[in-house]
C-alpha cells in the first residue's frame, strides 16, 4: 500500500524499525527479501546500524560473473520504472532494458493479481515468455532478471526464450550464505 501511495518514507521507517529489532536480537547483517523495497535501500542503510545485503548488487555481481551485458528486467511497475537496476548495472558496464509500457502493465497486473496471491497460470507463463522473446528480438537482450521474488514461481526454468534467467531470490540467498560463511 505504501508503494502505491508513493510513500517510500513509510517503507523505510517500517523496515528500519524492524531491522533494529533484529540488531537487538544479535543480527550482524540483514537483507530485505523482496526487490521493490530496495527502492529505499540507500536511505535505509544509512538508518540502520548493521550492513544490509542488496539483492540488486548481488544480482549485478551474478550477471557480471555470467558475462551478461544487456539484460531484460521484469518486476513490479515500481521496480521496472525505477533507476535502481539500471544504475547498479551501469556501474559495471551493463545495460538494463525494460519492457514497453503495455508489457510493463501486463507484467505488473499479473504479478500483483496472480503471482502475489499464489496463482500460477500456464497462459500467464506463456505470455511472459512471449514478452522475453519479443525483447530478445527487439532489444537484443542476452539475459532476463526476475526482479520480483514471486516471478521465480512462474518462470522456473534456467532459461526463457533461450536466455539465461537471473533469479534474484536465489541469488540473494546464495549471497547471504556466502556472507555468513565469510564471517
Amino acid at each position: 500500500k505504501w508503494f502505491t501511495a508513493g510513500d517510500l518514507a513509510a517503507v523505510i521507517n517500517f523496515l528500519a524499525a524492524e531491522i533494529e529489532r533484529l540488531v537487538h536480537a544479535g543480527a550482524d547483517f540483514a537483507l530485505i527479501a523482496a526487490v521493490t523495497p530496495h527502492l529505499g535501500f540507500g536511505k535505509l542503510q544509512q538508518r540502520v546500524s548493521i550492513p544490509l545485503l542488496s539483492i540488486v548488487e548481488a544480482t549485478a555481481d551474478a550477471a557480471t560473473k555470467g558475462g551478461l551485458r544487456r539484460l531484460a528486467l521484469f518486476g513490479t511497475r515500481f521496480t521496472m520504472q525505477a533507476p535502481l537496476f539500471p544504475e547498479a548495472f551501469a556501474r559495471r558496464g551493463m545495460t538494463i532494458v525494460v519492457p514497453n509500457e503495455e508489457e510493463q502493465e501486463f507484467i505488473h497486473e499479473k504479478y500483483m493479481g496472480e503471482l502475489f496471491v499464489g496463482t500460477i497460470l500456464d497462459e500467464t507463463r506463456d505470455a511472459l515468455v512471449e514478452i522475453v522473446e519479443r525483447m530478445k528480438q527487439r532489444n537484443n537482450v542476452d539475459g532476463l532478471i526476475l526482479g520480483g521474488t514471486e516471478l521465480s514461481l512462474i518462470l522456473r526454468e534456467p532459461t526463457a526464450a533461450g536466455l539465461p534467467v537471473l533469479d534474484t531470490t536465489q541469488i540473494h540467498v546464495d549471497a547471504a550464505i556466502d556472507w555468513m560463511l565469510r564471517e
